[in-house]
């Protein structure tokens, strides 16, 4: 009797021991792919108010390095322009999703690069001609051409689902009233984690006309653009520099960094195939070099090298929590 008694207590320590290591380890490969497709990220950024933003977003000599995932960082199973893909890459980093705005027939604001549906979606034509349930009909395919469950994020969707867990870079395109994009932002309550990206001074003028507290990304190629934007009036808390997709020039670093201007280094196309060919740890080396923010086409590889950064350096922000 005593010997059957111990070897049932072994049988049950075994069964419970292996049951918790399975439910602490998530062993199971669906287990593992529902972790990674939550849409419920951690909270990673604490941005309460558009000061949170300002405070966040102005450079200093202990700024913290952040990945900007282009089109949302789409891959193999993952749209671009989706809030699915915009999750994984959430649940992996603290993350600024890059994405691009489109108006649809009936004036719904939804996110998609391309003026027509063809690359992205199941749908043909152009993206203006079709209504919002229409557009809701379709399913987007991945970096592949395949066809996945996912569907068109309208913008208030995405910025409703994003509060604590990214920052947003807005691409709206020429056809967008400025003053609808503001509406939906002002809605969804995002303004403490939008910005607004424009390509020239008379965008950024336009903008800060209708929202003056906006957070624009401005295209700075040069000091001269930098102070056309300072006559125009907006205060540098207000911008973020985009300096284009090569290295900057050592002079505009140091003039945006003293003027507290934070900078987005595009690493799409040539800085992303150097840094594949070189190693990941090439993305630190563009950080040394002045750059605060990488927006590429390799998020989880870019993200490797700055989170060793961020650690070898002991960076810390209070607005991002660990």
């Amino acid at each position: 009797m005593k010997r059957h008694f111990l070897y049932l207590s072994i049988l049950l320590f075994v069964a419970s021991t292996t049951s918790c290591f399975r439910n602490s380890t998530g062993t199971t490969e669906t287990g593992a792919k529902d972790t990674e497709n939550s849409l419920f990220a951690n909270t990673t950024f604490e941005l309460n108010t558009v000061d949170d933003l300002y405070q966040f977003l102005t450079y200093t000599e202990s700024s913290y390095p952040l990945v900007s995932a282009h089109r949302g960082g789409p891959t193999k199973g993952y749209p671009e322009n989706a809030i699915e893909t915009f999750a994984r890459i959430a649940n992996k980093m603290p993350a600024i999703i890059e994405c691009d705005v489109r108006l649809s027939k009936d004036s719904v604001l939804v996110l998609l690069h391309d003026e027509t549906l063809d690359r992205t979606t199941t749908g043909k034509g152009q993206v203006n001609k079709l209504t919002l349930a229409e557009l809701k009909s379709l399913k987007l395919k991945d970096t592949e051409g395949k066809s996945t469950s996912y569907r068109i994020p309208t913008l208030e969707e995405a910025l409703v689902w994003g509060k604590g867990k990214v920052i947003f870079t807005l691409d709206a395109k020429s056809d967008i009233p400025y003053q609808l994009l503001n509406d939906v932002i002002t809605k969804a309550n995002a303004q403490a984690y939008s910005v607004v990206i424009t390509y020239s001074g008379k965008q950024a003028k336009a903008l800060y006309r209708i929202n003056p507290d906006l957070m624009i990304s401005a295209s700075i190629k040069s000091v001269d653009d930098l102070t056309r934007l300072a006559a125009l009036g907006i205060p540098d808390n207000r911008i973020i520099a985009f300096i284009g997709v090569h290295q900057p020039q050592e002079k505009l670093v140091e003039i945006l960094h003293q003027h507290g201007i934070k900078i987005i280094l595009g690493t799409l196309g040539n800085l992303d195939r150097q840094a594949e060919q070189r190693g990941y740890q090439t993305y630190a080396e563009y950080i040394e070099k002045g750059a605060d923010v990488l927006s590429t086409d390799r998020p989880l590889e870019a993200h490797k090298a700055l989170d060793y950064y961020i650690r070898k350096r002991n960076i810390t922000s209070p607005y991002i929590r660990h």
